[in-house]
C-alpha cells in the first residue's frame, strides 16, 4: 500500500536528471502575491525574463515562454514550422527522441527516424554524418526538418549541434534544424544563433532549477518566416499572437505569473554566477561522477567519451542485475531519488543527476548513498567509487583558501 505520508528524518536526495532540487530562493520567489497579469508591474517582468532568458539560449532572437512541460514545447516547435504531410528526419539517440518521433507521426508528419542498431544506438550521440548522406539523397528537398536532442536525458550523451548544422550546411539542404535542450538547457554549452539552431526547445525544470511548468522555443528568423505558411493546427502553440504581445511584456492567456517569478530569480541566480562557470561545475561534477563509476568497476551508458554529458550520468549493472531493484534498495535505505533505466534500457541501468543547485557534498551524498545501497543489494563492485570521487574533487578544489604550510 502507498505510504503519502513518508516522511523520513533529514532532506531528501533527489538525484534524478530532472526535475532538480528547486533552490530556497527560488521557491521563496514562487512564494510572492500573485499580481494583474495585466498590470504594469508584470509588464516588467515579462520584459525581464523574456530578456534575460535569450542570454541563456545565446540568442538575439525571439524566445517564446509557454505556460506547459516540455511535450508542449515540442508540440509548439512542430505545428508552427510544418504542413500536414510533411517529411521530417529524426535521430534515434534514446527515450525522448523516440517520443518526439511519436508525437510527430501523430501531428500527422512523415519522420524518418535515423540511429544506429539496437542498444547500442542509445550509447553513442547523433551521427551528423549520416544526416548528410541522407539529406545528400533527397535532392527534392522533400524533407523539411531535421530533429535532433541536444543531451539525450535517458542515456546521457550529449551531441554535437554544430556538427549537425555543419552537415545540413555541407548538403546544400534547406531543412530547418530544431533542437531539444530541454536537459541541457543552464547546464551545458547552448549556442542557437551561432549553431544556427531554427527552433530550440527547452524546459525549466533542468539547469533553470525551477518547478515543471514552462517551456520554451527559442526562433531563428528562417523559422519565423516558415510560420507564416505552416499549415498545422495551432492556437494555444501559434507564435504570432505570443510574440505581438510579448513585445510589451505581456501574453495572448493568463501566464504562469508565480513561475515567471521563480524563472527571474533563476536567471539573476546564473548570471551571478556566470555561464561558463556554471557549465564549468557541471563538467567537473560529471567527471567526479564518472571517477567513482569506473572505480567500482562499472560500465558508462554513454560509450563515446567525447560526448559524455555534464547533467547526468547513466550507470549500467551487471548483467542479471535488476536495476530498479536496486534503486528501491537505495530510497528505502537512504532517502535518495536516481533515475530509472527508460526504453531499450529499462531494468539495466540507473541515472545520477548532478545538474542545477548541485554541489561537491551534494555530488558526495549521493555517491554514498549508491556504493552503500549496491553493496546492501549484492551488486559486486570493484572498488570504492566514493573514494575515487573524494580524490577528484579534492585534487580540483581552488588552492585560493589553502592554510600555509608550517
Amino acid at each position: 500500500m502507498l505510504n503519502l505520508n513518508f516522511h523520513p528524518a533529514g532532506r531528501h536526495f533527489l538525484q534524478i536528471p530532472g526535475p532538480s532540487p528547486v533552490p530556497d530562493r527560488v521557491l521563496r520567489a514562487m512564494s510572492y502575491p500573485t499580481i494583474d497579469h495585466r498590470g504594469p508591474e508584470f509588464g516588467a517582468l515579462g520584459r525581464k525574463v523574456l530578456g534575460g532568458i535569450k542570454t541563456v539560449f545565446k540568442t538575439r532572437h525571439p524566445v517564446v515562454i509557454y505556460p506547459a512541460s516540455g511535450t508542449g514545447a515540442w508540440e509548439a516547435a512542430l505545428v508552427n514550422t510544418l504542413s500536414a504531410g510533411d517529411q521530417v528526419l529524426m535521430f534515434e539517440t534514446g527515450h525522448f527522441a523516440t517520443l518526439w518521433n511519436k508525437m510527430a507521426t501523430r501531428l500527422g508528419l512523415q519522420p524518418e527516424l535515423l540511429g544506429l542498431p539496437g542498444v547500442q544506438g542509445w550509447r553513442h550521440g547523433v551521427r551528423a554524418d549520416m544526416i548528410e548522406e541522407r539529406l545528400r539523397n533527397d535532392p527534392a528537398h522533400t524533407i523539411k526538418a531535421v530533429c535532433v536532442v541536444h543531451n539525450e536525458t535517458s542515456t546521457g550523451v550529449t551531441s554535437d549541434i554544430a556538427a549537425v548544422r555543419r552537415a545540413i550546411d555541407a548538403a546544400r539542404h534547406p531543412a530547418l534544424l530544431l533542437v531539444d535542450t530541454i536537459s541541457g538547457l543552464a547546464s551545458a554549452d547552448y549556442r542557437h544563433d551561432e549553431w544556427g539552431v531554427d527552433v530550440s526547445i527547452g524546459g525549466s525544470q533542468k539547469g533553470l532549477m525551477l518547478p515543471p511548468g514552462i517551456s520554451f522555443n527559442a526562433v531563428s528568423p528562417k523559422a519565423l518566416d516558415a510560420s507564416r505558411t505552416a499549415t498545422l493546427a495551432k492556437a494555444f502553440w501559434a507564435w504570432d499572437d505570443i510574440l505581438e504581445m510579448n513585445q510589451t511584456g505581456y501574453w495572448p492567456y493568463t501566464p504562469n505569473t508565480n513561475l515567471l517569478y521563480a524563472l527571474s530569480e533563476s536567471l539573476e541566480m546564473l548570471q551571478a554566477e556566470g555561464l561558463d562557470n556554471v557549465f564549468a561545475r557541471h563538467r567537473r561534477l560529471a567527471q567526479a561522477c564518472r571517477t567513482a563509476v569506473q572505480a567500482w568497476g562499472l560500465e558508462i551508458q554513454c560509450a563515446d567519451p567525447k560526448v559524455y554529458s555534464p547533467v547526468l550520468t547513466g550507470v549500467m549493472l551487471p548483467e542479471g542485475v535488476d536495476a530498479d531493484k536496486v534503486r528501491q534498495v537505495v530510497y528505502q535505505n537512504f532517502n535518495l531519488s536516481l533515475g530509472t533505466g527508460l526504453g531499450k534500457v529499462k531494468g539495466r541501468m540507473y541515472r545520477i543527476g548532478h545538474l542545477g543547485e548541485c554541489n561537491d557534498l551534494t555530488l558526495l551524498a549521493t555517491l554514498a548513498g549508491c556504493e552503500m545501497g549496491m553493496h546492501i543489494a549484492g551488486v559486486p563492485l570493484l572498488g570504492s567509487g566514493m573514494s575515487a570521487a573524494m580524490d577528484y574533487l579534492r585534487g580540483t578544489a581552488s588552492r585560493a583558501d589553502r592554510l600555509p604550510a608550517g
